[in-house]
């Protein structure tokens, strides 16, 4: 009997003694904070109080990097590749919204190449062409007296005030992830954002599925531009709407 409590009595202090170890090397993991220290606790505890801390740890530390990564390179695959490997993580509706802020500020370009509006026009045969041969030399004609008023300038087209806008990002899952961004982004800039109304635009594509934009619309372009501004300085996602782009 003797002998069965103090072979009970030892084995309540190896217990001890194990828990206090894996302590002790727990608090040293965390003081650490890297991927190898979890990794290392991972395997001499597979299966210990800790360890399914330190797996999450471990996991929130690679995406951690990766999403570094990304934004050093900041191009959209970089964030393409990114949400590859993380479907489902801290990053991955930002990873999104930048996605969704670079497709939307590539703009169409509708410039006309210079010179294009005289080429090949009635009148003018292309050069080198036989009628363009065979066409009589044109008598050079007096260059007119210098003009005492100032040329009229080309008025360009006006752009009505308030008609830019901001979007603040694209959320896969539902409208209320974009609402609940609005509530954040409120809360963390009243004066920046005071007096806005936002909505949320939905959009199908073929590659990302339906994405809810959340977006601010009827801005000054002077206004939409010190918004943006002033959030991605803060490293918060902000792109500039153009009236062509509503």
């Amino acid at each position: 009997m003797n002998k069965m409590l103090i072979g009970l009595g030892f084995a309540l202090l190896l217990g001890i003694s194990g828990c206090s170890r894996q302590q002790s090397d727990w608090e040293k993991t965390r003081a650490a904070n890297t991927t190898d220290s979890y990794e290392q606790f991972i395997r001499k505890y597979p299966n210990g109080e800790f360890t399914a801390q330190a797996q999450a740890r471990v996991k929130e530390l690679y995406e951690e990097r990766d999403w570094q990564k990304a934004r050093d390179a900041d191009t959209p695959e970089a964030y393409q590749a990114f949400l590859k490997q993380y479907p489902e993580g801290k990053w991955t509706e930002e990873a999104r919204i930048r996605v969704e802020n670079f497709t939307l500020a590539q703009a169409p370009s509708n410039a006309t190449p210079a010179g294009a509006e005289t080429a090949n026009t009635p009148g003018n045969p292309p050069a080198g062409s036989a009628a363009a041969a065979a066409k009589p030399p044109v008598a050079p004609v007096p260059a007119p007296a210098a003009s005492t008023t100032s040329p009229a300038k080309v008025a360009k087209p006006s752009v009505p005030a308030g008609s830019y806008g901001i979007q603040l990002g694209a959320f896969k899952s539902s409208a209320d992830a974009a609402n609940k961004r609005w509530e954040y982004l409120d809360k963390a800039y009243p004066k920046l954002l005071a007096g806005l109304s936002p909505t949320v635009a939905p959009k199908k594509s073929t590659t990302t599925g339906t994405l809810y934009r959340l977006q601010v619309a009827g801005l000054t372009e002077k206004h939409a531009r010190e918004i943006c501004k002033s959030l991605q300085a803060k490293s918060q996602a902000c792109v500039l709407i153009l009236p062509t782009q509503h």
